[in-house]
């Protein structure tokens, strides 16, 4: 069939052809990501993913460059669910109350910025130098333990402030350390 080819080259030469079309299509399949992932930062940019994820975003914008449709910015989002057909029941299903919180802290914490800083509600009593019985301890360690000592002893007498020992925008050992620091 054919009289200048021994079989061996004819192998060679279609597995040649065959590895050379899947470096193209590897070549191909690395020009989408990369457009797509360009795209994709574009559309994150601007701000208009309208809650697409990237899984999401590559799905639609590799279908759309594999058409060749690739004129647009953003892929089109996929039509959102068809609503479900209406309730034959007599009386309408009222909405559950809310949920009681999960945890301890959403429940008794008040609401506080992350920038404001917790407001004293009594007298607050800081101590007014490193105890002694710590001096063999490293400064951090000192400052640390006499913070504690003084804020269990406030404890007693309720002059914490309202102060937790430590919460969000600076409880009682953050301001405890900033004074022995100074």
């Amino acid at each position: 069939m054919f009289p200048n080819f021994t079989r061996s080259a004819l192998f060679v030469f279609a597995a040649s052809g065959l590895f050379g079309l899947a470096l193209a299509g590897t070549a191909e399949a690395q020009s989408v990501q990369s457009q797509c992932s360009t795209k994709y930062q574009a559309a994150k940019a601007a701000n208009t993913l309208n809650g697409q994820s990237w899984r999401q975003f590559y799905s639609a914008c590799a279908a759309e460059l594999k058409t060749g449709a690739a004129t647009t910015q953003q892929p089109a989002v996929a039509a959102p669910p068809p609503a479900a057909p209406p309730s034959t029941a007599a009386a309408p299903v009222e909405a559950p109350p809310p949920a009681a919180p999960k945890s301890r802290k959403t429940a008794t914490a008040p609401a506080a910025s992350a920038t404001e800083a917790p407001v004293p509600t009594g007298p607050i009593v800081f101590p007014t130098g490193i105890s002694p019985q710590y001096s063999t301890l490293t400064p951090h360690m000192q400052r640390l333990k006499t913070c504690d000592d003084q804020y269990k002893a406030n404890k007693a007498t309720n002059s914490n402030g309202g102060l937790k020992w430590t919460q969000k925008g600076g409880g009682y050992y953050s301001e405890c350390n900033k004074k022995l620091k100074s």
